[in-house]
């Protein structure tokens, strides 16, 4: 005698159906709340109405030693200037004349601060380009200090806005040459402008510290540390969030990749990381590194640094790689 099991089928059927639809509910929530958390400065329980770890050490770097010295010339040498994005922000950011006796003409450098940073920042790497001769431009990433935007574009945004910034100094001095320098989002910044086919031939090379290969995979770093998710899940719940900037900020985080951009640039670059960055894997060094086409590359891993901290742990290795790149692509 045969059973009829369609009623159980059914049942599988629908039981299989509700728990994908929940599931699928799950993600596009989980989804939604990753992007205003990550990316939505006017979501009032975003990362930037919080207060970081990493905060105290920020405020330590800024007030001892060298840092100091160059906080102290960054408020008092700063010039306001602000430029117009490419969606209609208003930018703004910070100009300073050469900090040297013989200062070089036609010689700039503009240097990225990163997320949920500020160009305060920057003091110390504008205050050594301003040394070497360099008039230095420290921009306010969109949606960060005075300028204006709601959400961070985790450099990809960010990458068009350099651009026009690069611009405003070609168009009041088209003999410029110019240096990019970005940490972090800032270095990601850097990295996307670099490999841009829009790039004026003005920018001489660059410099990336502590920048990842892609949006998307440091963001599934991210979710897997912060929210403790297996790594399957976490791609899941990132690619999704991706879907979501996608329609609300314009670009989806698979854009974003210094990998992709870097196959295109031809300008010397020189990577940077600290082989103990907990924030930014440093096998993101090596990707970045191997990916870049230009015929000009070096690198430096810096052991036992932190995040931005290779400066900082190891200053004359840093300074003494930095510097001889500059002075060497520049040849000054």
């Amino acid at each position: 005698m045969k059973r009829d099991n369609s009623g159980v089928v059914r049942n599988i059927c629908i039981a299989t159906g509700a728990a994908t639809t929940l599931f699928a509910a799950g993600l596009a929530l989980s989804a939604d709340r990753l992007f205003r958390f990550a990316l939505d400065t006017n979501n009032p329980k975003s990362i930037f109405h919080r207060a970081s770890p990493q905060d105290a050490d920020k405020e330590r770097l800024l007030n001892t030693g060298e840092a100091r010295e160059a906080g102290a010339w960054f408020s008092e040498a700063k010039q306001p200037v602000s430029i117009t994005s490419f969606d209609g922000l208003n930018l703004h950011g910070w100009l300073f004349d050469p900090d040297c006796v013989n200062p070089l003409p036609h010689l700039y450098a503009i240097c990225c601060h990163g997320y949920t940073g500020e160009p305060a920042e920057m003091a110390k790497w504008a205050h050594r380009f301003a040394k070497l001769g360099f008039t230095v431009l420290v921009p306010a990433q969109r949606a960060h200090e005075l300028s204006e935007g709601r959400y961070v574009g985790m450099g990809w945004l960010e990458h068009n806005d350099l651009l026009a910034w690069i611009h405003l100094i070609v168009e009041s001095d088209p003999d410029a040459h110019i240096l990019l320098h970005g940490n972090s989002m800032g270095a990601a910044t850097v990295m996307m402008a670099a490999g841009d086919p829009r790039l004026p031939r003005n920018v001489v090379s660059a410099i990336e510290d502590s920048g990842y290969a892609s949006v998307r995979m440091q963001f599934i770093d991210s979710a897997r540390s912060m929210f403790h998710l297996p790594k399957l899940l976490a791609a899941m719940c990132v690619d999704a969030a991706g879907l979501v900037c996608k329609y609300r900020a314009g670009f989806d985080f698979s854009d974003a990749s210094c990998v992709e951009q870097l196959k295109h640039t031809t300008i010397p670059m020189l990577f940077i990381h600290g082989a103990a960055d907990t924030f930014v894997s440093p096998r993101f060094l090596d990707m970045n590194y191997g990916a870049c086409s230009s015929l000009d590359r070096e690198k430096l891993l810096v052991p036992d640094a932190d995040h931005v901290m290779s400066s900082a742990v190891a200053p004359d290795v840093y300074w003494s790689k930095v510097e001889g790149f500059v002075k060497r692509t520049f040849r000054i």
